[in-house]
C-alpha cells in the first residue's frame, strides 16, 4: 500500500551558511537512509529558515517483505551414521525452525546445509523515528548546540514536528519534542499554532500563511521583484549568486525593495560600497548606466502592504556602516601607502616578517621582469630598467594596504584597496593595477591579471609562498592544505597559459631558491607537476606520458597534452597504437640519450630501407604544431608493421642486431620528444 509522507522539523532560525553548505549531503543522506531500511522512493527536500521538509507523494506504509539465504556446516558433518551432529541442531536453532525444515544447498563446490529465511517487512511507523535521528544526525553543521537539559546536539532548537503518512500522524519523539498536527506560518501573521490534517493541508495551510517552502520559488519571486524595480526606476541590479543563495535560505517571504543612500558616499571605491552592503546588511547593489548608483535593494521578509518602514529602517541601518567606511578611507588616503609597518607583521615562523616577504617577492618579480623583459617593452612602450624599477616599486607596496583600516575592517579588499590608494598617492598606473590583481587568480573561474606586468607580481606572490613555505616544511598533504599552495600553484598555471609565456618550472626555481633556505627543490617540482592532472582536461596517463618527455615549460606541457589528447579522442588510435607500443617495449634498455647511430649499410631487408627513408622524411620537416608532427610520426605505422613482419630484430650478429634497435629506438626517441608513448593507456 503506498501513502504520501510528510515531514517537518520546526526550528529556531537556521544560519544560512551552514546551512548552504550541507545541502546536498543532507539530501544523499536521507535517501542513503531510505536505500537501507528498503525504502528508497522518489522525495523532495525543502528548507525554510525555520523547518526542514521531506516530502514524498508515495511512499510504502511498511517494507518489502525480503528472504535471507542461510548456510549451514557441510552435510557430511552436519550428520553422521545418518544421525544429525550437534552442528546441525545449532544450525536449525539459529535459523529457528526444526531440523526437519532444514534443506540442502551447494556451496564452495559441497553439499551444506541450507535455508531460505522469510522476513517480513516492518511497517514505517516503526522504523521513521530511528531513520529521523539518524538522518538529523548526520548533519554536521560545524558549530553546533545543546539546549535544555538534552544532550543531543543540533545546529538550531526543536520546536515542532510534523510526521503524517497519508492522512494519519506518525506518532515520534525527536530532541524531547513530540511530533503533532500543527505547524508554524509567517510570525506577522500569527505566532499560534496551526492545525494540518493532511498533506495536501499542510502545503495549503503553509501558502495561506505567507511561508514559500520552495527554495527555487523564492527564487523565482526575487528575480522577479528585480525585473519589476529595474522596470520602474530604469536601474539594474547586481546579482550575486552566493548572496541570492544566502538570501533565499534567510526568508519565507521574499519581497525585494529599493532604498538609497546619500550621494556623497559614491566618494568610496565603489567596492567598499557593495562589500560593506552585502557583508554587514546583505542588500544588492544597484547601477545606473553601468555605474554604482546611490541605491541599494534589500529582501525583505516582512508580509505587509506598506513597506514604507521597512525600506526606511533599512536605510538608517545603512547610513552609519557607509560612514564609518568613508572615515576609515580618508584616514587610509592621509597615511598612503607606506610598507614599512610591514616589518611589525610576521609572516611565518621562519620566514621573516611580511616585509621580508615583500623584499623577495620584489626581488623575483624583477627577475622576471628582467626574463620577459622585451615582452614587456612591447606591451608597455617602457624601457627594461624603468619595467624592472616598477616591478620592484609594486612588490614593495603591494602588501601595505594590509596595514589599512579598511582592510583590517574588510580584509577581502586587500589588494584593491592597496590599488585606490597607489592612484591616489599618484603611483603609476602599472603599479597600482599590479597590486590589484596581486592575489588572481583566486580560483579556477576566477579573473586573471589585466595584463602581463601585473602577471609578474602575481606570479612572484605564488612563487614565493610554494618556495617559502616548502623550504619550511609547511608541504600539503592529503586533503589538507591550510595555506593555498595547490591553489597558488594551479594559478600559475593558469597565468603562464593565458599569457602564453616560457616557463621553464626547473629553470625558475634554480632562479630564485637562492632567497630561501635550502629545501629539496624535487618535492616542489612534482607538486607543481600534480597540478597538470587537475587543470588539464586529458586523460592522466596522456599527462603522465608528456612529463615523462622532460618537458618542464608549463605552455609547451599544455600544447603537448592537448596535441596528444586530440589525437588518442579518435576512433582508429586503438589500431593505430598497438604498433607504437611494441616500438617502446623493444627500445626500454635502449640509452635514449646516447648514441643510436644507424648505419644504412647493414641493411638487409627492404623492410629496413623503407622504414628508414620514411623515417628521415617525417622527421626532415618542420610542423607548426605537436600535433602536426605526431601525426607524422604516426603514419610511419606501415612500414613499422611490414618491418615487424619481415626483420628480426634480436638477431645473433651484434652489429645488426644493435643497428636494428637503433632503428626502432630512434622513432621512439622521435616521440619521446613530445611524450613518452609506453606511458600511454587506451
Amino acid at each position: 500500500m503506498i501513502q504520501p509522507l510528510l515531514i517537518e522539523i520546526g526550528v529556531e532560525e537556521l544560519p544560512a551558511i551552514p546551512l548552504l553548505k550541507i545541502l546536498d549531503d543532507i539530501e544523499r543522506s536521507w535517501a542513503k537512509i531510505l536505500e537501507a531500511n528498503r525504502l528508497l522512493t522518489e522525495f523532495e527536500f525543502s528548507y525554510t529558515p525555520r523547518r526542514l521538509v521531506l516530502w514524498h507523494p508515495e511512499f510504502p506504509v511498511k517494507q518489502p517483505d525480503s528472504e535471507e539465504e542461510m548456510f549451514g556446516p557441510p552435510v557430511q558433518i552436519a550428520f553422521k551414521d545418518g544421525e544429525p551432529t550437534r552442528a546441525a541442531e545449532s544450525f536449525a536453532q539459529k535459523c529457528g525452525v526444526p531440523l526437519s525444515e532444514i534443506g540442502r544447498g551447494e556451496k564452495g563446490g559441497k553439499e551444506v546445509l541450507y535455508y531460505k529465511k522469510s522476513i517480513p517487512g516492518e511497517p514505517v511507523e516503526a522504523l521513521l523515528e530511528e531513520m529521523l535521528k539518524t538522518w538529523l544526525a548526520s548533519m554536521r553543521f560545524g558549530k553546533m548546540m545543546r539546549w535544555g537539559d538534552r544532550r543531543e546536539e543540533f545546529i538550531r532548537p526543536v520546536r515542532w514536528i510534523v510526521a503524517m503518512l497519508g492522512e494519519k500522524g506518525v506518532p515520534l519523539e525527536l530532541y524531547g519534542v513530540k511530533s503533532g498536527n500543527t505547524t508554524r506560518v509567517h510570525r506577522q501573521l500569527s505566532f499560534d499554532p496551526v492545525a494540518v490534517d493532511s498533506p495536501k493541508a499542510y502545503f495549503d495551510v503553509l501558502k495561506e500563511g505567507g511561508v514559500e517552502l520552495f527554495a527555487d520559488r523564492r527564487r523565482e519571486r526575487i528575480l522577479e521583484g528585480f525585473e519589476k524595480i529595474e522596470a520602474e526606476n530604469g536601474v539594474e541590479v547586481g546579482r550575486d549568486d552566493e548572496l541570492m543563495d544566502e538570501v533565499v535560505a534567510i526568508t519565507e517571504y521574499p519581497t525585494p525593495l529599493m532604498g538609497g543612500f546619500d550621494e556623497s558616499f559614491l566618494k568610496l571605491p565603489p567596492e567598499v560600497i557593495m562589500t560593506s552592503m552585502k557583508e554587514h546588511q546583505r542588500y544588492f547593489p544597484v547601477f545606473k548606466e553601468g555605474v554604482l548608483h546611490n541605491a541599494f535593494v534589500v529582501v525583505s521578509n516582512a508580509k505587509t502592504d506598506d513597506f514604507s518602514q521597512v525600506i526606511a529602517g533599512n536605510e538608517r541601518v545603512l547610513k552609519p556602516r557607509l560612514a564609518d567606511a568613508m572615515f576609515f578611507y580618508e584616514n587610509d588616503l592621509k597615511r598612503g601607502l607606506d610598507p614599512e609597518g610591514l616589518k611589525n607583521i610576521v609572516f611565518m615562523d621562519g620566514l621573516g616578517t611580511m616585509f621580508d616577504k615583500s623584499v623577495r617577492e620584489s626581488e623575483i618579480a624583477t627577475g622576471l621582469a628582467d626574463l620577459y623583459a622585451d615582452l614587456l617593452e612591447d606591451e608597455t612602450g617602457r624601457e627594461r630598467g624603468e619595467i624592472k624599477a616598477l616591478a620592484e616599486r609594486a612588490s614593495l607596496l603591494a602588501k601595505a594596504d594590509l596595514l589599512s583600516e579598511m582592510v583590517y575592517e574588510f580584509t577581502e579588499l586587500q589588494g584593491i584597496m592597496g590599488y585606490y590608494y597607489a592612484k591616489a598617492q599618484g603611483e603609476d598606473d602599472l603599479v597600482a593595477v599590479a597590486i590589484r590583481d596581486q592575489y588572481l587568480p583566486e580560483g579556477e573561474e576566477s579573473e586573471l591579471p589585466e595584463h602581463l606586468f601585473a602577471a609578474l607580481v602575481a606570479l612572484a606572490y605564488k612563487l614565493d609562498n610554494l618556495m617559502a613555505l616548502f623550504s619550511v616544511g609547511k608541504i600539503p598533504t592529503g586533503s589538507r592544505d591550510p595555506f593555498a599552495l595547490r591553489r597558488a600553484a594551479a594559478g600559475i598555471v593558469r597565468i603562464v597559459t593565458h599569457f602564453g609565456i616560457p616557463f621553464d618550472i626547473t629553470a625558475m626555481i634554480d632562479r630564485f631558491k637562492g632567497e630561501y633556505v635550502p629545501f629539496d627543490t624535487a618535492l616542489l617540482e612534482a607538486f607543481f607537476d600534480e597540478r597538470f592532472y587537475k587543470a588539464l582536461d586529458a586523460n592522466p596517463s596522456i599527462v603522465t606520458a608528456v612529463l615523462a618527455s622532460g618537458e618542464r615549460d608549463i605552455c609547451e606541457i599544455v600544447r603537448k597534452v592537448e596535441a596528444l589528447r586530440n589525437i588518442t579522442d579518435s576512433d582508429e588510435f586503438k589500431t593505430v597504437f598497438t604498433t607504437f607500443k611494441r616500438v617502446a617495449n623493444i627500445s626500454k634498455d635502449l640509452d635514449l640519450e646516447g648514441d643510436l647511430t644507424v648505419d644504412p649499410s647493414l641493411f638487409e631487408k627492404e623492410e629496413e630501407k623503407t622504414l628508414w627513408q620514411a623515417f628521415l622524411e617525417v622527421t626532415g620537416r618542420e610542423y607548426p604544431d605537436y600535433e602536426t608532427r605526431l601525426d607524422a610520426l604516426f603514419s610511419l605505422k606501415p612500414q613499422l608493421d611490414r618491418f615487424f613482419d619481415h626483420v628480426m630484430v634480436n638477431v645473433e650478429d651484434e652489429n645488426l642486431r644493435r643497428n636494428r634497435r637503433n632503428l626502432v629506438g630512434s622513432v621512439y626517441r622521435a616521440f619521446r620528444e613530445i611524450a613518452d608513448i609506453k606511458e600511454i593507456s587506451v
